[in-house]
């Protein structure tokens, strides 16, 4: 246990490239650096969206303006091993940790340009809801089957 009470957990590491399934290459912008020279940290979690949605429309499970159940966010959290810079291309990996009924929980691994361990990784959690009431919805057979590809 830490001062908190809480019990001491082990700082995660950097995973390795062929720890991922699929791949979505993102590239930095000037916008996305801070004074300190490096990509700002609230940038992760944008990469994280673009290359789990981006992955959803290149494989036919999400039109963003027209489906009629999307995925919704619910939990996110990064840890960071090493710096992201401009100019480069981050390329993103993306790996399931589990499917359920209506929610899937990816791993999204974070390199600078082809390095071999991530800058950073982190969990995303989406529910799949319906557009209108927001409420959640099962998770088809033909998108659990595609989603199924990322899984271990």
């Amino acid at each position: 246990m830490n001062s908190t009470g809480y019990p001491q957990e082990e700082r995660p590491r950097p995973l390795a490239r062929s720890f991922f399934k699929a791949f979505q290459e993102i590239p930095t912008r000037w916008m996305d650096v801070d004074i300190y020279g490096h990509v700002n940290n609230v940038q992760y979690l944008s990469f994280f969206d673009t290359a789990v949605n981006g992955w959803y429309v290149t494989n036919g499970l999400l039109a963003p303006r027209t489906s009629d159940q999307v995925f919704l966010v619910v939990e996110t959290g990064c840890h960071y091993f090493a710096e992201l810079t401009f100019p480069d291309v981050v390329s993103a990996g993306l790996r399931i940790e589990k499917l359920g009924t209506s929610s899937v929980v990816f791993r999204v691994g974070l390199f600078a340009g082809e390095t071999s361990e991530t800058a950073a990784h982190g969990r995303f959690v989406h529910v799949f809801v319906d557009r209108n009431s927001r409420r959640s919805v099962q998770i088809p057979d033909r998108t659990r089957g595609i989603l199924a590809s990322l899984m271990a």
